[in-house]
């Protein structure tokens, strides 16, 4: 999956929004909430993005991801490239990145971003 891939699919996801912070990451957030980062740079600096806590252990322990910095105890991972990832492989895995982190979302936000 290239960087441009990677923003696509975050950016049609529901409600999602992208900012830049920490210089030059680009985070991808729902509801406020951050369920992805490319950078910096968007690529160069690596991807994270939330997993679930059974993709999580698969993903780092099988050596196809790292926890990623600080946020491991959230079961983030981490990925140096997604280059070698089919685009549909990784589109599923944020969708289930956001799908995670808009269920944390008071049920009155998940109502106002549409998402309910």
């Amino acid at each position: 999956m290239s960087p441009q891939a990677f923003h696509d699919a975050c950016m049609a996801l529901p409600a999602a929004t992208m900012t830049v912070q920490w210089g030059d990451d680009h985070v991808y957030k729902v509801g406020g909430k951050m369920f992805a980062v490319a950078g910096p740079g968007a690529g160069k600096g690596g991807y994270s993005f939330k997993a679930s806590d059974l993709a999580f252990e698969v993903m780092t322990e099988n050596g196809m991801a790292r926890p990623a910095p600080y946020l491991a105890r959230a079961k983030w991972v981490w990925f140096e490239s997604l280059d070698d990832h089919e685009d549909a492989e990784v589109a599923d895995w944020l969708k289930t990145a956001h799908a995670l982190v808009a269920a944390k979302l008071t049920k009155a936000a998940r109502r106002d971003l549409g998402l309910l």
